[in-house]
């Protein structure tokens, strides 16, 4: 069956769509977490691809979360929705249409109360309630001439007082035509803006032609957007027409005794699906031409000029034919043109040789990448032809890959993994296995990933390297916890350091030694101790079993300085200590680190001394004997005294003690005397 498929010149994304769609898409290969306020276009199938992605639709700024990003939609919003943005310091991205935009500045500047504006438009699409929103004053909609007709006699508009009429940018221009006459025949001081967009002024009109040339016409577009919509309206007078949103609704249409399809788009129909539609169709209709190259010129020349003969990006298989020094020479079975492949793409392994590799008459695959009829020659790519196969048999499943970490994205939002010929995205939530994990040190390492997302159209992979840490992760856990008994003794890393304690890594499973296990003595924080990286020997103190927790112990029983001190300095040892604190009752001197005694104040010396601090100071490092130790209360008494002489005291001669005698008693006898002759006299009763 001949049929003549004519693709419209001005099919597919419009400037403003196009703009917008590729600022997201870019913001999605950065890693940005990122939502849009309401769907940024209308076309399901973008959206869903969009939503894949993790590009969430919220339907106003109230509802986002500050993790978020907002991507204001195609269509704009309200001037409201801007404002709250602006005032709450929300992190947002205007991707408003330009000629929107251009609208909101119309009625904005030039309407007020007493100047009102008058809106061709859907009342119910977010651009016209977005344009509303700019009004100064009133603001009137219609949909068409009748209702223009129907607001204009039941309003009281004065015939010589201006007003202001805009459209949306989208509105059917046949019907804006009919509206702008009435309004000139009333009022003849109208201020009209014409603001219907240049390129659905252009789509319109050429779809208009084309349902006139051929016998049925397919629109391709979303069923919610308006200008897709309109495009059906302006071809269904002319010919029977259809709008669909996929190749697949192609197979749903009887194409009986038709000869000629015209084809055209609307602005917010991605490239992928309009080629997939045109692919459909020629399938459908096995020898189907494409005609008026100069019309399909604005659409990657429809399809590369040609579905039905040799394009780029078509596989073949070329015999070598012979070598240069440079390049491979391939004939291409049914083809006239001379082929050939540089060396640069023979492969993406730089130490590829072809020379050593292949042979004259060796059939290889290869891919077109240019055909020059004028010189007679195609240009052709092994090493593309490889990456498309890769391509083709790449699936999200369970298998795990491997790859080599080339670099960091942007401000640490993921990790790019180069896998052989396919470079994987992978953000920075999938590929750290702990949150506060850097990412720095992935760079230049080998990692193991699972693909959880691929997007052919896009060339894009998505992958995770912590779903298959945190698998194996769980297999060295489960057998930890099979096998771990309290006492046993490990060799970890520490990994991290709180106020109260360090964790360590024992091999995949973390453990805590709580500060009060790191030293016999006071510590203020574990680094006094411990620091990250280090190794340490550490035992089991307690097992958690339910809640997966285990309490480590770090110091031992034989560095516990009591034990030190009974197995070192038994009673009566004499040590030298430093005095480290002063009372009023005595000092206190360190014996070994940990275990301070009790100098009394008796004990420092034979002579009387009102204070410690008559004699000693903190810091002092003295001699001292070992009286007496409680371990169980950990008391310990010392004294400097026992080490010190005590002081001789002399005899006095005996004639000098029996003249002191002689003195004692004539004292006493004197004093005998003196008490009788103060005597007091008896009272008499």
């Amino acid at each position: 069956m001949q049929v003549q498929i004519t693709l419209a010149k001005t099919a597919g994304f419009c400037f403003g769509v196009n703009r917008a769609v590729t600022m997201l898409y870019d913001l999605v290969d950065k890693g940005e977490n990122i939502c849009t306020l309401g769907p940024i276009i209308h076309n399901p199938q973008v959206i869903d691809d969009l939503s894949s992605k993790g590009v969430n639709i919220i339907d106003n700024v109230q509802s986002v979360t500050t993790d978020k990003k907002v991507v204001i939609r195609t269509h704009g919003v309200e001037k409201s929705s801007l404002d709250f943005c602006v005032n709450n310091s929300i992190d947002f991205i205007d991707a408003t249409c330009p000629f929107v935009k251009k609208i909101h500045k119309i009625v904005e500047k030039n309407s007020s109360e007493t100047l009102p504006v008058l809106m061709a438009g859907d009342s119910k699409h977010p651009e016209v309630i977005g344009i509303k929103s700019y009004c100064n004053g009133e603001c009137f909609i219609f949909n068409s001439a009748e209702e223009l007709e129907n607001i204009l006699n039941n309003n009281t508009f004065n015939p010589v007082k201006p007003f202001i009429v805009v459209s949306q940018t989208t509105f059917s221009i046949k019907e804006w035509k009919k509206c702008i006459k009435i309004i000139n025949l009333y009022y003849t001081n109208a201020i009209i803006f014409d603001t219907i967009c240049n390129a659905t002024e252009e789509r319109q009109a050429e779809a208009l032609l084309l349902s006139k040339k051929n016998d049925i016409m397919i629109i391709i577009g979303g069923r919610t957007s308006s200008n897709t919509a309109k495009l059906k309206a302006v071809c269904e007078p002319n010919c029977p027409t259809y709008l669909i949103e996929t190749a697949k609704e192609l197979l749903d249409i009887a194409f009986c005794d038709v000869h000629s399809i015209g084809v055209t788009a609307g602005a917010s129909t991605p490239d992928s699906i309009i080629k997939e539609v045109l692919k459909t169709m020629s399938e459908i209709f096995e020898n189907a031409n494409t005609i008026n190259k100069e019309e399909t010129a604005g659409f990657e020349q429809m399809l590369e000029e040609s579905l039905s003969t040799m394009s780029s990006d078509q596989n073949v298989i070329g015999t070598v034919v012979g070598f240069t020094a440079t390049e491979i020479q391939v004939e291409i079975a049914g083809r006239k043109h001379t082929g050939y492949v540089s060396f640069d793409e023979y492969s993406d392994d730089p130490s590829a040789d072809p020379r050593a590799e292949l042979k004259v008459g060796d059939e290889i695959k290869l891919r077109i990448m240019k055909t020059n009829d004028v010189e007679g020659t195609i240009k052709l790519s092994k090493r593309l032809y490889d990456r498309g196969a890769i391509w083709e048999n790449l699936e999200a499943d369970d298998t795990i890959h491997t790859g080599v970490v080339t670099g960091i994205v942007g401000d640490n939002k993921g990790v790019f993994v180069q896998d052989g010929a396919i470079k994987v995205f992978v953000p920075a939530s999938l590929a750290k296995l702990r949150r506060n994990d850097s990412l720095e040190e992935l760079v230049k390492t080998t990692v193991e990933y699972k693909i959880i997302e691929v997007n052919k159209m896009r060339r894009k992979v998505v992958g995770s390297i912590r779903e298959v840490a945190a698998a194996k992760k769980k297999e060295i856990e489960d057998a930890f916890w099979a096998n771990v008994t309290e006492g046993a003794v490990y060799t970890g890393t520490v990994r991290s350091l709180t106020n109260y304690g360090a964790f360590v890594d024992l091999g995949g499973v973390d453990g805590m030694v709580h500060i009060s296990e790191l030293s016999w003595q006071r510590i203020k924080h574990p680094s006094e101790i411990v620091k990250v990286g280090d190794t340490v020997e550490v035992y089991v103190k307690e097992l958690d079993t339910e809640n997966k927790k285990i309490s480590l112990g770090y110091k031992k029983v034989e560095d516990n300085p009591w034990e030190i001190l009974k197995r070192d300095y038994p009673v009566d040892s004499e040590v030298e200590c430093k005095i480290v604190s002063l009372t009023s009752f005595g000092a206190f001197a360190q014996i070994i680190p940990g275990v301070d005694g009790l100098i009394h104040i008796s004990q420092i010396a034979y002579k009387h001394i009102g204070t410690p601090a008559e004699v000693l100071k903190v810091g002092d490092v003295v001699k001292a004997k070992i009286m007496e130790i409680d371990f169980d209360k950990k008391r310990v008494s010392l004294s400097i005294k026992a080490l010190l002489e005590p002081p001789v005291v002399e005899e006095a001669p005996v004639a000098e003690v029996v003249e002191e005698v002689a003195q004692v008693e004539t004292s006493a006898e004197d004093a005998a005397d003196v008490s009788e002759e103060v005597a007091p006299a008896p009272v008499e009763e």
